[in-house]
């Protein structure tokens, strides 16, 4: 069986990659860093999830503040389509506007419209310079000013903007025996700076840093500039998934909501559940407003799964969020897209379903609910 994991090709002047859906992330992204490009994506999931995949659920990741959702930059498709036709829209180009853009209708489609087998990406130049910030902060207002005056500081040089509650730390310093180079904080923030001048971005972190510990927004601070030091930092987000599986079953909700509202949800379940729940902790990519509400247990419960659904599909629509920010709804919550879609874009996708897969034969019961 093929693996369909080779790459068609790279225009080292473009920057634009063609390659089969089975590559996996990682491997692309060290076959572009030895040409001097990047992947637009990162995730922490990155040595074992395929390209395909991540074009199918629109991942985000942990640098969409710096280059855009996967929507911004794949060019083209090629798509096995339910007839078992294929679908040749594996375009190189930057500017095409002849007719609809159909790619987007696969790109976040959970396969439920076609097989992506093939894309066409364009990737950013590697940065010679990359710098990560690890903050403590005393509260989440805090948090929100620190990354307002990181945009004011840092611009274009800002590649990352993330954020820990205490409970996060604490698993992965328990679960996973990771170092946290900090003091006990309410919050922690890690900043990444990637740019083409060390010392000038260098300069402008510095300055970032000193005026946010002399204004008293951040308690204290450790920068990191060599490689191992940054991957250790970097663990301290990355992992949290994992360290959370050490707890035992985690009630999983991707969410993304005006930043200012996003812990104010953690908060009012966290107070909801008391002790019925073993862990709640709160954190995810505050620079596009996505947030990660996991909930931990020793072990399945239905009781508590009801405390938690529909409450924060309640909460979160309440504030215009949307229930799916970057993992796809599947089958475990494509019945609560009313959450997020009106009842006409609810249908419309229903008929862009049918049309393309009269059979429903495509990852059937994902994602569209069925039409009444």
């Amino acid at each position: 069986m093929a693996l369909m994991d080779q790459v068609t090709s790279f225009d080292k002047v473009s920057g634009v990659l063609v390659c089969q859906s089975g590559c996996i992330l990682e491997s692309l992204n060290q076959y572009l860093e030895s040409r001097g490009y990047i992947m637009p994506l990162d995730l922490g999931a990155k040595g074992s999830c395929h390209i395909g995949g991540n074009l199918a659920t629109n991942a985000g990741g942990l640098r969409l503040l710096r280059y855009g959702s996967l929507r911004g930059t794949v060019l083209g498709l090629e798509v096995v389509l339910p007839d078992g036709s294929i679908m040749d829209c594996l375009s190189s180009l930057r500017k095409d506007n002849t007719g609809y853009d159909l790619k987007q209708l696969f790109i976040g489609s959970e396969g439920t419209l076609g097989i992506i087998t093939a894309v066409s990406i364009i990737c950013p130049r590697k940065p010679s310079a990359v710098n990560v910030a690890l903050l403590g902060c005393e509260d989440f207002t805090r948090v929100l000013q620190v990354f307002t005056l990181c945009r004011d500081h840092l611009g274009e040089i800002l590649s990352a903007y993330e954020f820990m509650d205490s409970e996060s730390m604490r698993v992965v310093q328990t679960h996973l025996k990771l170092n946290n180079p900090l003091q006990d904080n309410a919050f922690y923030v890690l900043i990444e700076t990637s740019g083409s001048n060390a010392s000038h971005d260098e300069d402008k972190l510095t300055a970032f840093l000193s005026n946010a510990l002399d204004s008293g927004l951040v308690t204290e601070g450790t920068v990191a500039t060599d490689q191992s030091k940054i991957k250790s930092l970097w663990a301290l987000r990355e992992r949290i998934t994992e360290a959370l599986s050490h707890d035992g079953y985690v009630y999983k909700y991707d969410l993304s909501m005006p930043v200012e509202k996003i812990y104010d949800l953690v908060e009012e379940t966290r107070a909801r559940l008391g002790t019925s729940a073993q862990r709640v902790v709160g954190y995810g990519h505050l620079g596009d407003g996505n947030v990660h509400l996991n909930v931990t247990a020793e072990r399945h419960s239905d009781s508590l799964l009801a405390a938690i659904e529909p409450f924060v599909y309640e909460w979160t629509a309440q504030h215009r969020g949307s229930i799916s920010a970057e993992h796809g709804l599947g089958f475990k919550k494509r019945d609560h897209i009313h959450y997020s879609k009106s009842k006409e874009a609810v249908q419309l996708m229903q008929r862009i379903k049918h049309m393309l897969d009269p059979k429903g034969i495509m990852n059937p019961y994902k994602t569209i609910p069925c039409a009444d």
